[in-house]
């Protein structure tokens, strides 16, 4: 069979995949809530749901540091990567010899696409459709606005989120509308900070893990913003997780 993944890449398979590696962390929860736990023999280091899913099997490395002989010696006849998440470089060294899915995720619309795409590739089809049409009836309860933020996810250098990215658009599921117009993770300063004048600045907790003394510093830099630390997961993971961030969201402060 051949698929096509996020790329417009074809990926050929023989037969339905036995052995899968996951190098991203969001699509590592996504496949065993796809009930494929038993095919998943590789995960990341930071594949951290579920909780024991780190202990039951072989860690292949980072996201963007992969042990290729791990992988080698775990034989995968499929491997899903992301654009973003990984390397191009790395990437193009497995798929020499291994069938690699990659997903590109920058809305909710591709979100949706991509788990019904690894659904079609791994022979869960039927588990992928529940998935996002439980997504879809999350989507149509818009919550209330609830003011302009600036999103951080780096400390040094400051780096936030703009446009064409999955996070801009979590943000305005949320009730947020983000202040940052450039595309992408663009760096900002503490002086573009206080002349943006948000009325929220949040804190992920990743890629980097923004803390209490983070949130408190910021706070006397921008004393009429509320500072709020948030879960990156809820605003970053575009797999299965997708279902738990309209509900925390509901929670954040109004």
């Amino acid at each position: 069979m051949i698929y096509i993944d996020q790329l417009q890449r074809p990926v050929h398979l023989p037969a339905t995949p036995k052995r899968i590696v996951s190098l991203v962390p969001s699509l590592t929860e996504l496949l065993v809530d796809l009930g494929l736990e038993e095919a998943l023999v590789g995960v990341t280091k930071f594949c951290v749901h579920p909780a024991p899913i780190r202990k039951a099997k072989v860690i292949i490395g980072g996201t963007k540091n992969f042990h290729f002989d791990r992988i080698r010696e775990l034989k995968p006849d499929l491997i899903i990567g992301n654009k973003e998440e990984n390397y191009l470089e790395g990437i193009e060294a497995l798929e020499k010899d291994f069938p690699v899915w990659v997903s590109d995720v920058k809305s909710l619309e591709e979100a949706l696409e991509m788990i019904e795409g690894i659904g079609e590739v791994t022979g869960r089809d039927a588990e992928a459709g529940e998935v996002t049409a439980k997504v879809r009836d999350c989507m149509k309860r818009e919550l209330p606005f609830k003011g302009t933020a600036v999103y951080l996810i780096w400390k040094d250098p400051l780096m936030t989120v703009g446009r064409d990215t999955f996070v801009n658009e979590m943000m305005q599921r949320a009730g947020y509308k983000n202040l940052i117009s450039e595309n992408r993770y663009p760096e900002i300063s503490e002086r573009d900070l206080v002349f943006l004048h948000p009325e929220y600045l949040l804190l992920s907790s990743e890629p980097f893990p923004f803390a209490e003394k983070h949130r408190t510093y910021f706070q006397k830099l921008l004393p009429e913003t509320r500072v709020l630390m948030v879960d990156g997961e809820m605003f970053s993971w575009f797999g299965s997780r997708i279902l738990k961030a309209f509900s925390y969201f509901q929670t954040l402060v109004k």
